[in-house]
Parts: structure tokens; sequence; C-alpha cells
């Protein structure tokens, strides 16, 4: 049976409804429901927070059935226009097999976020068909390039990526592809389920944080011997924020990693894009074309075309 494809979702437009909802980890504060409320006012949208969006129940923003309340109702209500998620921390994965990704489907609307919300992001890709974007979370301060990409890839339908200045070219070579990935911690852990990122005919993105490279290294073999590495065209590394190359049994280096798997993969690689837990990030739309250019360090979001998949 054929795949359907990949469908682009609706630019936001001043006077936005964004519904903020937080379907993982617990919020520090009223604070970050205050910063995700003013990031939204000042593009322009009018925030609609989730009910639930302060509850707590051991290190989750809520019960799952709480969460997963929040979310489905900004889904299911045609007067929101976007899901913006307030923080990421761990909990979205095990609301999965509830999500309403029909409704999503039916009536397709931008979700923003990143981290522990790629277990989101990907069964959204897979799920509901429609693109969705790996970007910074409501309650972060957003800076002037993190800010420009947000509006580049949700408002303007434009490329919110490009020249990554401090990137590091770890085997040349150019790919194109669809978009797809996010926190490598949670790529791996989905693997083997109904919500894995697809790596068909893809360029490859991840992040992560707070890691020894060694499970860096553990994590990527886990997706390579998944065989879903032989489907893929590219990869593209963000910051490993906070990783550690040594423990008690030795050490090694990231890009020593990164570049063996990239050689067995045979595909172009590079680290050190702006993705990730970091203050200047780009916003991924997940699911779109793009070109990687290894040598160049650079990576276009290209137009959406009937026959993007």
């Amino acid at each position: 049976m054929p795949v359907a494809p990949i469908r682009p979702v609706p630019p936001l437009k001043p006077g936005a409804r964004v519904a903020l909802v937080a379907p993982a980890g617990t919020l520090t504060g009223q604070s970050d429901v205050a910063i995700g409320e003013a990031n939204a006012r000042s593009l322009g949208w009018e925030p609609q927070t989730g009910t639930n969006v302060m509850k707590r129940h051991r290190y989750f923003a809520g019960t799952d059935a709480e969460r997963l309340r929040d979310l489905n109702d900004a889904i299911r209500d045609d007067g929101i226009d976007a899901i913006w998620c307030l923080r990421g921390g761990y909990g979205a994965m095990r609301i999965l097999p509830e999500v309403d990704f029909a409704a999503l489907a039916r009536r397709p609307k931008p979700i923003i976020g990143f981290s522990d919300l790629t277990s989101l992001l990907s069964a959204v890709n897979v799920q509901s068909r429609i693109v969705c974007f790996h970007g910074p979370t409501a309650r972060v301060r957003l800076t002037e390039f993190s800010r420009a990409s947000l509006v580049a890839a949700v408002v303007e339908g434009a490329d919110p990526c490009g020249f990554a200045e401090n990137a590091r070219v770890l085997r040349a070579g150019t790919a194109e592809g669809r978009l797809v990935g996010g926190n490598l911690a949670l790529v791996a852990a989905m693997v083997g389920t109904p919500y894995a990122v697809d790596l068909e005919d893809s360029i490859l993105f991840l992040e992560d944080i707070g890691e020894r490279t060694y499970r860096v290294d553990r994590m990527l073999w886990q997706i390579y011997l998944s065989g879903a590495l032989k489907r893929c065209r590219g990869i593209v590394f963000g910051e490993c924020t906070d990783c550690r190359e040594s423990s008690a049994s030795g050490s090694r280096e990231l890009d020593e990693i990164l570049a063996e798997i990239a050689e067995l993969a045979e595909v172009p690689c590079i680290a050190g894009a702006p993705i990730g837990h970091i203050d200047n990030q780009w916003t991924l739309p997940v699911g779109a074309r793009a070109r990687l250019d290894a040598g160049a360090r650079t990576l276009n979001v290209l137009p959406f075309t009937a026959e993007s998949r």
C-alpha cells in the first residue's frame, strides 16, 4: 500500500491562536508559562494555555491523562491554529497511543518543540503525515537568531536554515532527502515502535544533552543495527551539550564516533550545526525536503512540491 505524502501545514498569521501545552516534564514554575505567553504575543499570536500545564505528578507535568487531555483538546479544537510545547523533559512517548492523530490529519496545524518532544514530532510525521517543527520550546527566551529561524519556518514558509558557521565536516558530500530526527536518545528509543523515525530517503538530524560519548556511541549503533541507516542519505549532528568524553573505562571523541557511523552508512555528515540545547538554534520542518552540502557546511530546506514524500 503506497505511503501518503507528507503535507505542509498552514503558516501562522497575525492573531493566530496558539495552544501552550506541557506533554512531558514538569514546568519549573509559573514563570515558564509567563515567558511562553509573552513569546507568543511578541510573535503576534494569541496564547491559549492548557488547563493542566502547572500540574505535577512525580516527574511529569500532570498524569498521563491530564497531559493527553490538553494536547488532544488543542488538536481537536478548530479554533486553535498551532500547538507550542512549553518544555521537554520526559513523558511525551507515554501518551502517544492515545493521541488523536486522525484529527490532526483532518485539520493540520503546526506543532513546535524539541528534545523529549522528538517522540511526538516523529509520531505526528508518521501517523498524521504532516510537517511539524523541531524548534525552541515556548518557555525559552528567544535570541534574535532563534526567533528569525522560527519565523522563517512557521510564519513565512521560507528556508529557516542555511550556513552552519560552526559546523565541522566529518564526511564530505551532498545529499537530498526528508528532514527527520531530533534528540538522539528518543530517536533510538523509538526504534521498533509504530512511531519510529522513518529514515527512508532522509537527512537525519540529531542532538543530545548530558550523555557520555560511550552512550552516544551505543545509541547510534542501535539505530545502525536496526538497518534504518541503510535508507538514510545524510547526517547533520547539532550540539551534544554537556556530553563528556571520558568514563572510568576510557574516552572517545564525539567526532570520531559520528564519523565512524557516517562512514558505515556511506553518507555525508557534519557536526556542530545550530540544533539542540543551545541558545541559537534552527527551527527544522520535520518531513520537509532539504539539501545537505557537507563540504560547504550548508543545510537548505527546499520548497514543497506535489511530489514531496
